[in-house]
C-alpha cells in the first residue's frame, strides 16, 4: 500500500509490491551486541526485522539480508556477521545461509540460486571501506543480489550509506519500506503532525546542547515539555535557582531562558522538577536527601526527581493524549536514584492503557523501559537513537528520502 505521511510524501510498504518468485535484497540493522564468545547479548534489532522477513518468504520470495556490525576497520573476525547466523536461525525457526563475502562473483551466484523460502545473509557490510563513503560503484554490484530492494534499518537511515541510500537508485520502481522502518515512520509521523492532543513531549537527559534542534523543532507541535534529568538544572540556575554542583551548562543558561520565552509565545505550558533527591557524592550507595530543585546545598547534586515532581508530572501526563518521551528524569542506571524515571515511566503506561499514544526514544530512555520491563506496554518503542532524533529535529533522513525518490 502508499501511506499518506502528514508531510505529504507518500511511501511503499511491503504490500505494495508481489514478492512471488522475488529476491528481496533487505538492509537490516543486525548491529547488535556479542559477548566474548560471539554470543548474541540483545536479539531486540534480529527480532524487530521479523516481520518483514516472513512476510517476504510467506509471499513466495526469497531474502538476501545485509547489515554492519560495530565499526571494523578492514576485515575482521570478531565482527563477522556468521556470528549472528545461530541467533538468527533461533528466533526464524529455519536454516541461514551465509555469504563469506558481501558482493562478486560468491555472493551473486549464491543470490542467484536461492529458492523461495531460503535466506541468505551476507558478510558485514563494513568490511568494505566502500559502503560508509556511499560508493555508487560498491552499490551497484550490491544491487546484483537482489531483484527488490527493501530497507528496515531506522537506526542507519540517517547515513547516506551504500546499502541505505545509495542501492535505491537501482531498484526504480522496485523498492519498499519494510514493516519496522514503516512502522518508525508512522510512529514519528503521529507524534509530529498527526497525534490527538493534548500533545506532551519529555525531554531529559543530560545536556540541553544536545537537545536544542529538537526543541526548537517541536515545541510548535506540541501542548506540554516536560524537561527533566540533567538539563533541567541549566534551566533551574537560569531562573536564579541554587543547584548546588549538579550538572549545569552555565553557557546555555540564555538559551534555556529564550526556549522558555518561546514556549510561553507558542501557549506552550513547560513543566521543571520542583524538587530532587539528591547526593554528595555520583554513587548509588551515596545517602539521599530531598531538596527543593532551586535550593539545593552548594555541596550537593541532584540525582533524581523528587515525589513532589513526580506527582506534577503525572498530572501533565494524564492531560495528554499523545506523548513523546525521550531522556530520563535521573541516573536511572543507580536503583536508588530510579524513582522519578520508574514513576514517570509507570504513569505513561497507565495513559496509554487509557488509549493514550506513547513513543519512547532515544538511547537511555529505551534503556529505562528495558529494565522496568514496560517495553510491551507502551504503543511504540524506537529501535534507531540517532535516526529517531534527527528525525525529532526535523531533517530529512537520506535513507528515507532514496526510497521516495
Amino acid at each position: 500500500m502508499l501511506y499518506f505521511c502528514a508531510n505529504k510524501t507518500t511511501m511503499n510498504t511491503l504490500d505494495s509490491l508481489s514478492f512471488k518468485n522475488e529476491r528481496a535484497l533487505v538492509r537490516v540493522d543486525f548491529n547488535v551486541p556479542l559477548d566474548n564468545n560471539g554470543k548474541v547479548t540483545d536479539a531486540t534489532r534480529i527480532t524487530a526485522a521479523l516481520p518483514t522477513i516472513q512476510y517476504i518468504l510467506n509471499s513466495g520470495g526469497s531474502c538476501v539480508l545485509m547489515s554492519h556490525l560495530g565499526r571494523p576497520k578492514g576485515r575482521d573476525a570478531e565482527l563477522s556477521l556468521s556470528r549472528i547466523v545461530p541467533e538468527l536461525e533461533k528466533q526464524l525457526g529455519k536454516n541461514v545461509l551465509f555469504c563469506s563475502t558481501s558482493i562478486g562473483e560468491e555472493a551473486e551466484q549464491q543470490a542467484a540460486a536461492l529458492q523461495p523460502g531460503q535466506i541468505l545473509l551476507i558478510e558485514n557490510l563494513r568490511f568494505h571501506k566502500e559502503e560508509t563513503a556511499g560508493d555508487v560503484a560498491f552499490s551497484q554490484a550490491l544491487s546484483k543480489l537482489g531483484t527488490i530492494y527493501v530497507n528496515d534499518a531506522f537506526g542507519t537511515a540517517h547515513r547516506a550509506h551504500a546499502s541505505t541510500t545509495i542501492v535505491a537508485q537501482f531498484f526504480n520502481g522496485k523498492k519498499c519500506f519494510g514493516a519496522l522502518l514503516a512502522a518508525e515512520i508512522k510512529a514519528i509521523d503521529k507524534v509530529m503532525a498527526s497525534g490527538e492532543k493534548p500533545v506532551l513531549a519529555i525531554l531529559g537527559g543530560a545536556k540541553v546542547s544536545s537537545k536544542i534542534t529538537i526543541i526548537e523543532n517541536i515545541l510548535p507541535k506540541v501542548d506540554h515539555l516536560i524537561i527533566g534529568g540533567g538539563m533541567a538544572f541549566t534551566f533551574i540556575k537560569a531562573l536564579g535557582g541554587s543547584i548546588g554542583k549538579s550538572i549545569c551548562e552555565d553557557d546555555k543558561m540564555p538559551l534555556a531562558l529564550s526556549i522558555l520565552e518561546q514556549a510561553k509565545k507558542l501557549d506552550v505550558q513547560v513543566h521543571l522538577p520542583v524538587d530532587v533527591r539528591a547526593a554528595q557524592q555520583f554513587s548509588n550507595d551515596a545517602p539521599q536527601q530531598l531538596f527543593p530543585i532551586d535550593q539545593i546545598p552548594s555541596d550537593w547534586e541532584g540525582m533524581d526527581a523528587g515525589p513532589m515532581s513526580e506527582e506534577k508530572f503525572d498530572a501533565v501526563v494524564k492531560q495528554s493524549k499523545t506523548i513523546l518521551w525521550n531522556g530520563p528524569l535521573g541516573v536511572f542506571e543507580f536503583s536508588n536514584f530510579a524513582k522519578g524515571t520508574k514513576s514517570l515511566g509507570d504513569n505513561i503506561v497507565a495513559q496509554t492503557s487509557l488509549g493514550a499514544f506513547s513513543l519512547v526514544g532515544g538511547g537511555d530512555s529505551v534503556a529505562a523501559v528495558k529494565q522496568f520491563k514496560l517495553e510491551d506496554k507502551v504503543s511504540y518503542v524506537s529501535t534507531g537513537g540517532g535516526a529517531m532524533l534527527e528525525s525529532l529535529e526535523g531533517k530529512t533522513l537520506p535513507g528515507i528520502a532514496a526510497m521516495l525518490a
